[in-house]
Formats: structure tokens, sequence, C-alpha cells
């Protein structure tokens, strides 16, 4: 009994692998590509992963064809990276959380205002470091190859009290990600930083759990926040995170030469067309906002960079020569 288990275990297994390689089987010359995002259709990044697809069908002759699928049909971001680094999925829009594990240096990006603003954070990604965090994040054991860079935008404070500098934020408790530098980033910032699920924040913020949270305009109103009497969107630009476009390791060693040329190029476009859509879709969403009777608070944050000092000498020593080059980027 035992043998004819460990039989049907091994035909399981070899099963389940045959089918994450599903798209490269319908023909030796014919591929579809499964791409997928977290985020809903029509959101910037999926749009500008869906006109990759477009393009790299046509620069083939429909030889290489792509599928989207968009708001997270295929599980949570944990779950479709993991599908990713075994080729189930081929191509994945991805924040830099977990891939910071296995290259520390793009941890750098996560630093409370390590970056002046998001003119600057574009220059870093466009430029010399930028490509640089792409070859390692490619070369190392994530089993990802990096093709092109995301705009996340730049993250700021939603409360239901005015807040115009670090002493108005005491006693408040502020939902920050799931990150013990952003906790403590908050923390430094002069409030209380709550460490929360973001599905979590809408009831959280309707039952008094927590006063406040931090996002870019688009994610406030998608969200719908801003319903629960979070009315002050205070411009304090503290977090400005890309980020990234990657590509299985697996599906990216079955293609030709010519084919990986073609996605990177492709996804260098696609870096440049999300950045477009992103900033028209910060000024609308700033718009409807506004109409529903948000109230932007345009700040000096020099204050709060001065007050998470401590937190880039604590997260950031290890990344102190990069910090310099990063601050060297015009």
């Amino acid at each position: 009994m035992t043998a004819r288990r460990s039989l049907l275990a091994t035909v399981a297994t070899l099963g389940f692998a045959a089918s994450l390689s599903a798209p490269f089987q319908a023909s030796a010359n014919e591929l579809t590509l499964k791409a997928a995002d977290v985020h809903p259709a029509g959101y910037p990044n999926v749009v500008a992963v869906e006109s990759l697809g477009k393009k790299l069908e046509a620069a083939t002759s429909g030889r290489i064809k792509l599928r989207m699928y968009p708001g997270g049909v295929l599980g949570g971001e944990k779950e479709m990276i993991e599908q990713t680094q075994v080729g189930a999925i081929n191509i994945l829009r991805t924040s830099l959380g977990p891939v910071g594990t296995v290259v520390p240096e793009v941890n750098v990006f996560n630093l409370p205002f390590v970056f002046r603003d998001v003119a600057h954070m574009r220059a870093v990604i466009d430029g010399p470091i930028g490509d640089e965090l792409l070859a390692k994040i490619s070369a190392s054991p994530a089993k990802l190859v990096a093709i092109g860079w995301m705009d996340g935008g730049a993250r700021s404070l939603y409360t239901k009290k005015p807040v115009r500098k670090p002493e108005d934020l005491k006693g408040q408790k502020i939902r920050m990600m799931g990150n013990p530098l952003f906790v403590d980033t908050m923390n430094a910032m002069g409030g209380n930083g709550i460490s929360m699920g973001y599905g979590e924040v809408f009831t959280a913020l309707q039952t008094g759990v927590v006063d406040g949270a931090e996002n870019n305009p688009p994610s406030f109103f998608t969200s719908n926040h801003f319903s629960t009497g979070a009315k002050y969107y205070t411009q304090t630009n503290h977090l400005v995170i890309p980020e990234l476009l990657v590509v299985s390791k697996a599906t990216w060693d079955k293609l030709t030469p010519a084919d990986q040329g073609l996605l990177k190029k492709l996804g260098r476009e696609a870096q440049m067309e999300q950045r477009k859509l992103w900033d028209q879709s910060v000024a609308d969403y700033t718009t409807k906002l506004k109409g529903a009777g948000v109230e932007f608070i345009q700040i000096d944050n020099k204050a709060f960079y001065d007050a998470t000092a401590s937190v880039r000498a604590k997260y950031g020593a290890q990344h102190a020569e990069l910090i310099k080059r990063i601050e060297a980027t015009k």
C-alpha cells in the first residue's frame, strides 16, 4: 500500500509540473503567456501590461500572446509570486517587499523620505541604479527576471483630524503596511503605527480601531476609506515606493535570446506607459476625492523628514553607499 501511495504521489507531482509548463506545450512555435496582478481591470499597471501583450503579439506576428488575469483572481500577491517562481504565472507585477528577502538592496526604496519626491524616484529607477537593481534581482535566487519598474506613487496620511505637524499625530492610531520598518516610520512621525491587513482597514476606520491610514490618492478613493470620516489628506509623501514587473525564470529560460530581448524592450516601454497612466489616475482621483469633501493639506514636510532620521539610520546603515548615490541623483 505504501509503495502504491508513493507511486500515485509521484504521478500527481509529475502531472502538476506538466500543467505549470502548459503554455509552452500547445505548439513548439506558439506561446500564450499568463500575466497577473492584484489590481483590478482598468488600473494603470494592468492596462500597461495588457498593452505590452498587444505589442508582443504584433511583433511576433501572433506567435506569442498574453492573457491578463487582473483583480487577484489567481490569489493574493504572495500566492501569485509563488506561482510565478514555478512558472504557473509567466508575467507578474509585484511589490518590492517579498523580493527584499533575497535582494536586500531593494529594501532601501522602502525607507521614509529616501526619495525627495516622485520625480527623484523616477530619475533613480530610470538610471544606472534602477538598471543595477533589476540585474541583481534577475541574478538572485528569487527565480524572477525583472524587466521593468512600475510606479506606485507617493503615500500620504489620511485622518479624521487635520494633521500639519508631527505633534498633531500624538495619540492617533495609524494603519501601516505589515513591515516593522513602516510601523517604526509612523511611530517616529508622532503617531502610533498599527500593522494591519489592507482588507481590514475600512472596518477599522469605521469602528475607531484606527484613526487613520496612509496611501496614494487612487487607493484612498477606490478603497472608499474617505467615506469613514477620514476627510483630511495630509501630503507628507513619506513613502515613495516603486514596484516591479517580472517574468518567471522558468518561463524566461524557455525563450529564445531574441524573445528575451523583445520582452526587456517592451518591459521598459510598459514602465513608461504605466507612468503616464498613473499620473492621469492620480489627477482624476484627487479631483474625485475633493469632490467628495476631502481636504488636501499641503505642508512643508521637513519636520516629518527630520523626525524619521532614526529610521533611516536604523534600516539604512547597510545601504549607506547606495543611499549616497540615490541622494546624488538629479
